[in-house]
């Protein structure tokens, strides 16, 4: 419904009329002229004309005109712009099962709007982007059709592909489609037992779980370059090997298939002796022997710096001039014979620092 209403002030009793964009009289005064129900009078006074038009239509878009007979005519005009919802989108998919990295195609459409709708696609909590094309009916209202291509993975399985569309007359207006996605699959090799080292005289127990889409109906366990042990025993995905021993190291596969493909998962199996693992001796700690190392250099650093300064400051050796001579002496008595000077020239016995 729309509202129109004109309005004057200080009236001297002048006719007020509102005309249509055809130029049709709706009311003059108070009467209505114009054979269209639709147009009810609201209220009529000497300063106001205030008219309802319901069911509005695209063909009531136009410019209407409240008139005022003086002299000379007073006019004022009123624009009424006409919205258009379009119909309920429509998305279609090209593909109705995908396989992982294939490419796919979608299409979202809104028809009959005015103005043209905009269309924006969300995969998940990710928007993407599309092509758009607009197309202007014989009514003068707008088809727009949004093209979507994106390749998908097994991620995608489950996921809704939105189509929204964004237009002044509604909120909220959407179609999505979920996404199938076929996928080869996913195998993953869990060891039940043996926690820790594999030793010899133990047993050993694989499990192979295997994932896809459509679910892998079987798994198989081959040994790479050579045979599986015959005693063995595989049942399912389960490999059991009882009383290891050396001949048994190799690498063991899990394989599973399905309509899209194949995957495997590899366990290497190394036997270690008996007793391997046992009183092993304990971790050391790098960082302290690091730390000791320093010290003990650090300290004979010191040391050999106190050595130098001492021999430095002691350098040589030390002679009186009475002792001159006597250090080739055979004995003591023959030194002190020999001794420059004697004790007769004791009174000018000197003293050298050699």
């Amino acid at each position: 419904m729309a509202i129109i209403s004109c309005r004057v002030k200080n009236n001297d009793d002048s006719v007020i009329q509102l005309l249509n964009p055809n130029r049709q009289t709706i009311y003059f005064r108070d009467m209505r002229p114009l054979k269209d129900s639709r147009f009810q009078l609201v209220n009529f006074s000497d300063n106001e004309l205030r008219v309802s038009l319901s069911n509005v239509s695209l063909s009531d878009e136009g410019r209407y005109v409240c008139q005022l007979y003086t002299d000379p005519p007073q006019e004022a005009y009123a624009d009424i712009t006409v919205l258009i919802p379009p119909g309920n989108p429509i998305i279609e998919a090209r593909d109705e099962v995908l396989s992982e990295g294939n490419e796919t195609e979608m299409t979202c459409t809104a028809m009959s709007s005015k103005p043209a709708a905009t269309i924006r696609w969300m995969k998940g909590d990710k928007e993407l982007p599309g092509k758009p094309r607009v197309e202007l009916t014989y009514d003068k209202m707008y088809t727009v059709t949004s093209r979507l291509t994106f390749t998908v993975s097994r991620e995608d399985d489950g996921v809704p592909v939105v189509c929204i569309v964004d237009h002044p007359a509604v909120k909220d207006f959407q179609a999505q489609k979920y996404l199938e996605v076929q996928y080869k699959p996913e195998v993953k090799i869990v060891v039940e037992f043996p926690q820790g080292l594999t030793r010899e005289g133990e047993n050993l127990e694989l499990t192979c779980q295997a994932k896809g889409k459509p679910q892998p109906q079987r798994v198989n366990w081959v040994k790479v370059d050579d045979d599986v042990p015959s005693h063995a025993v595989i049942t399912g995905g389960d490999l059991y090997i009882e009383n290891l021993n050396k001949s048994y190291n190799g690498t063991y596969r899990c394989m599973a298939s399905n309509s899209v493909g194949e995957s495997f998962d590899d366990y290497i199996l190394y036997v270690y002796d008996s007793r391997a693992g046992e009183g092993a001796p304990r971790t050391v700690d790098h960082a302290v022997i690091g730390g000791v190392v320093a010290v003990v250099v650090f300290a004979m650093l010191c040391l050999l710096i106190v050595l130098g300064r001492y021999f430095a400051r002691h350098k040589g050796t030390y002679f009186t001039h009475e002792a001159k001579g006597a250090d080739d002496a055979a004995d003591a008595d023959t030194a002190i014979i020999n001794a420059e000077g004697g004790h007769t020239n004791s009174d000018e016995k000197k003293e050298y620092y050699i």
